[in-house]
């Protein structure tokens, strides 16, 4: 056999110094590089109070609406009866606009140089929101449940807005009203109106007639 058609076998020390080289380092541990409570300033023209103070408040507005978020995925699979097509839609496509919601608040954390709340322990310690029964419940009580939740989150969000702007934390406020506040109190009004209690065939009028 020619060298030119000789395939090189490699020498056992060249095969375990490739497999060291590339071999993943598993089981790292260290000390945190910072604290949750603690604010890492970074060069964005606001006082570092301001800072720690809409941190905090956009942390306890991110666990209330990762409980939301999670409360209409529970309600979008355990929904029954004979709405259940597009409440089944509905939950889902509001479940998709608090996520969006969870990401732009987690970021506003980071970006003020905070930590931003993320684990589902955390935020069952940290959120103000009941928590819902395991079981599936009926349609009026999940939304019930709902509308209160997006009660809590908007108290909230106005009353942090307010802070944010009287720290000159224009962000924030912009966060909390643009986005934050308007989301919710459009889906509270696509939630309220399945509870409102109207016939559904007959007008109650004619009803009335009927048994005149």
């Amino acid at each position: 056999m020619s060298a030119k058609n000789r395939t090189h076998s490699p020498s056992y020390h060249d095969v375990e110094a490739g497999a060291e080289r590339a071999k993943p380092l598993l089981h790292q541990h260290a000390h945190e590089i910072q604290e949750y409570g603690k604010i890492a300033k970074l060069p964005i023209a606001l006082d570092e109070l301001v800072c720690a103070t809409s941190a905090d408040n956009l942390n306890q507005l991110l666990a209330d609406t990762m409980t939301l978020r999670d409360m209409y995925k529970k309600h979008h699979w355990q929904v029954s009866g004979p709405t259940f097509y597009p409440l089944h839609l509905l939950f889902d496509k509001h479940y998709g606009e608090q996520s969006e919601l969870v990401d732009a608040v987690a970021e506003r954390v980071q970006l003020l140089g905070g930590i931003s709340i993320a684990m589902a322990a955390d935020v069952a310690e940290t959120t103000m929101i009941p928590r819902p029964p395991r079981g599936r419940e009926e349609v009026p009580v999940q939304i019930s449940r709902l509308l209160e939740a997006h009660e809590v989150l908007l108290k909230e969000a106005r009353t942090m807005a307010r802070q944010a702007t009287e720290g000159g934390d224009d962000g924030t406020n912009d966060l909390l009203v643009s986005q934050v506040i308007r989301t919710n109190e459009l889906e509270v009004w696509f939630l309220a109106e399945h509870v409102v209690d109207v016939p559904v065939v007959r007008a109650a009028d004619q009803k009335s007639s009927a048994r005149g």
